[in-house]
């Protein structure tokens, strides 16, 4: 598998549609009837009541819903690897790698807030890291902004990476202040709307337009699974980390920039979760992308190819026991 998708061939989308089936079966196996919380955004509650009103197919809906996302968001990883030239030769190993991280936890597969405002996000930094060299880019940055806004109406917490988006457009271009301006006018552009919903139906108010936010550590119940999953994500990050590094002095500049951002994406996305938190470890799925870019790499550059076929079948042999063997999908 590791071998077909190291090919930058148009018939790995059909391959990888499968692959996404093969494993994430358990969406279709055991759907779940997702609830809003008090942490999700209004235009998530909407999306659940449309879904709901669909009748008792509702879990299938959701699980069908998440399947899609996953699978855009994999091919947006690997648009986003490729297209700007953040490994030597286009592959589809970042969209593999994609899939297989958010097999790790059932709560990065099922839908959730986070996992829909991730695609939004994803989008926001393809446009972000086209603006290299870019001298008139005023369009580019305002819908960067206002993705960035749409992202924040799911989930609220991820409009924290309007810091990520404002150093990486620091990084990438000269500092002007009419750019700044636009993009913190995009960021807004959906609240107006909202606010001017709301006005037009008697219903607004500070509780209604403005977005819930509690800051608390998030409680995380330690488990054996949990630990080997952090492992199984640390180890090929590292490994992925080295051989970046190593590469470096091989890249244009504007690739050294652009991986210098996703960096900056991973560390911001570490703290996004102590932003309105629960127990639940849907929040964490934001680190999915970054690391995705960085598992990548470990798949492409060994030398040796055994290396990342045994990384690929312990991967995924350890999901498919999750899934199947110690049920956690089950009882979730």
């Amino acid at each position: 598998m590791v071998s077909i998708f190291r090919q930058k061939s148009p018939g790995n989308v059909i391959v990888l549609l499968f692959f996404e089936l093969a494993i994430k079966l358990p969406l279709f196996l055991y759907p779940k009837k997702i609830v809003a919380t008090e942490n999700d955004e209004d235009i998530y509650h909407w999306l659940l009541q449309l879904i709901n009103s669909a009748g008792p197919n509702n879990a299938f809906i959701c699980s069908f819903l998440s399947f899609i996302l996953l699978y855009m968001q994999a091919l947006m990883v690997n648009y986003l690897v490729n297209e700007y030239r953040m490994m030597p030769k286009p592959t589809y190993l970042p969209a593999m790698a994609y899939l297989l991280i958010t097999s790790l936890l059932p709560e990065w597969t099922y839908l959730s807030s986070p996992l829909v405002a991730t695609t939004f996000i994803l989008w926001a930094f393809i446009k972000l890291f086209g603006l290299y060299n870019q001298q008139s880019a005023g369009g580019v940055i305002y819908n960067v902004g206002l993705l960035l806004g749409i992202s924040s109406y799911f989930y609220f917490p991820s409009a924290s990476f309007l810091i990520c988006i404002l150093l990486g457009l620091f990084i990438l271009k000269p500092f002007r202040l009419n750019e700044i301006v636009l993009f913190v006018m995009g960021c807004l552009t959906p609240y107006y709307f909202i606010g001017a919903y709301l006005f037009l139906n008697d219903s607004l108010s500070f509780k209604n337009f403005f977005p819930h936010i509690s800051v608390v550590v998030p409680v995380v119940k330690s488990t054996i699974w949990l630990a080997i999953s952090i492992l199984l994500l640390a180890i090929p990050f590292l490994i992925g980390g080295f051989f970046v590094q190593s590469h470096l002095h091989k890249m244009l500049i504007q690739v050294r920039k652009c991986w210098s951002i996703i960096l900056l994406y991973l560390l911001l996305a570490f703290f996004v979760p102590f932003v309105n938190s629960n127990s639940s470890f849907h929040n964490w799925v934001l680190l999915a992308v970054p690391f995705a870019c960085f598992h990548g790499s470990t798949y492409f550059y060994p030398a040796k190819r055994w290396v990342p076929l045994l990384l690929f079948v312990v991967f995924s042999g350890y999901i498919l026991f999750l899934q199947y063997g110690a049920k956690l999908w089950q009882t979730l």
